[in-house]
């Protein structure tokens, strides 16, 4: 079963993206908090982090940063959400994709689906 790391401060969306997740298959990992975030994908070796860009009023852009130089996780595939039009900046940093909110389920999953393949 894929993990897909999810780091964002909003219980409400996250509990959400954790039953669709379950759903398809995968097993959701919640992450709260910005400075977390290295040491979480790091442990659970997730197949995909699913990132807002902003948690706490902190901007994740320098956590996704850290992720894309970080040797062991550089790979690890990161969708970048926001309720603002920030995906040229997130694209810029090293995210794979961006989606803004509200998002439907269904496209989330399909992009899931393109970057790690079918849940296991």
């Amino acid at each position: 079963m894929d993990k897909v790391v999810i780091v964002d401060d909003d219980r409400v969306f996250r509990e959400l993206l954790k039953t669709v997740l379950q759903m398809e298959g995968y097993q959701p990992v919640a992450c709260t908090q910005p400075d977390q975030v290295l040491d979480t994908v790091r442990v659970e070796q997730p197949a995909l982090v699913l990132m807002d860009v902003h948690i706490h009023n902190q901007d994740t852009l320098g956590a996704l940063r850290a992720l894309k130089t970080d040797p062991q996780i550089e790979d690890i595939p990161v969708v970048m959400t926001s309720g603002m039009d920030r995906a040229d900046e997130c694209l810029e940093a090293g995210a794979d994709a961006f989606v803004l909110k509200p998002f439907r389920p269904s496209e989330m999953l399909d992009i899931i689906s393109r970057l790690i393949g079918s849940s296991s």
